[in-house]
């Protein structure tokens, strides 16, 4: 006798059920390995009612520097597929992946054919004329490739069906549920942007400054551009002449807001706006507080609007 397993999804406040025949699923369930929270939810999104991808890196942990545990090697061992952002995102998972992900298909999202891929800005001040797309001859994102590419949402809906089709390359029995899960991703991702901009419309204009140069993509997609940034890296800490020189920046162009994040040190944001007009707040781009799942990808996009919003 077959038994119907019902699936429920809840994306912006609706709950959506979906029916599957436990028959209909394969019985093989590919083994997927993802990198950071924000691929693990669109793959997710994709295997609803057919598995569970692992992650390797913990939601709040930072995705730049991280230490393999021996239950992160395991998973690699055992991978049919690794789902990954970037090697530049995450450098220390590349050896990783070579030693212990060898029989395992290995995809690198930013590589996907269409993804917006974005360089790095420079300066104290960001030039906004600089973002052209940068590859090797290989087709590869060169080192001066900002790898937070999954905060373009546009780009989540390209790899949903990346996703999807790699997916069904080794699980071919299931390929109408996971196009039909990508199919349903994308259509949540454009209600998501389509709220992302109307909360963002009145504040196009506003200036202000990130504390290291995380949101670009974010920022292109929904046309509200930083100033600049505090930090000159991902990992580096701002010596006392950057922060001097920011602080002059904000002072100058009457920034309105310095957004901080809840790994770095607040005292830095602090020494930045005290005795100026701006204000400051915490942006959460790695989703610390939100739980793992399908809708934790859009949970981090909408939570990074309602934030600049509630400052700007």
């Amino acid at each position: 006798m077959i038994t119907p397993r019902l699936i429920i999804k809840t994306t912006l406040g609706t709950a959506i059920c979906g029916l599957w025949l436990s028959g209909m699923v394969s019985a093989d369930v590919p083994q997927v390995t993802t990198d950071i929270p924000a691929t693990h939810s669109l793959v997710t999104r994709v295997m609803v009612g057919i598995g569970m991808p692992d992650l390797i890196v913990d939601p709040g942990a930072s995705p730049h520097e991280y230490s393999l545990r021996p239950s992160n090697a395991a998973s690699l061992e055992a991978a049919d597929l690794v789902f990954w952002t970037s090697n530049l995102l995450t450098p220390w998972l590349d050896g990783a992946l070579k030693t212990l992900a060898r029989d395992a298909t290995v995809i690198e999202l930013m590589d996907a054919k269409g993804s917006t891929v974005l360089p790095f800005r420079e300066g104290v001040t960001f030039e906004t004329d600089s973002h052209k797309h940068k590859h090797d001859e290989d087709g590869h994102a060169t080192v001066n490739v900002d790898p937070h590419g999954w905060l373009d949402p546009d780009n989540g809906k390209i790899w949903l069906d990346v996703i999807a089709t790699e997916l069904s390359k080794i699980d071919p029995g299931n390929t109408d549920i996971y196009f039909a899960n990508a199919a349903q991703g994308k259509a949540d991702i454009d209600a998501v942007i389509s709220e992302i901009e109307a909360t963002l419309a009145e504040f196009r204009g506003t200036t202000f400054i990130v504390y290291h140069d995380a949101y670009q993509y974010f920022e292109t997609r929904f046309d509200i551009l930083a100033a600049g940034s505090i930090s000159l890296g991902d990992v580096t800490d701002p010596s006392p002449a950057r922060i001097a020189e920011i602080r002059k920046t904000v002072e100058e162009l009457d920034v309105t807001c310095v957004f901080s994040e809840p790994q770095f040190n607040p005292e830095l944001v602090a020494t930045v706006v005290d005795g100026t007009k701006a204000k400051a707040r915490v942006i959460d781009p790695l989703g610390t507080r939100f739980t793992l799942g399908p809708d934790f990808y859009l949970n981090v996009l909408r939570d990074i609007a309602q934030s600049m919003a509630s400052c700007l």
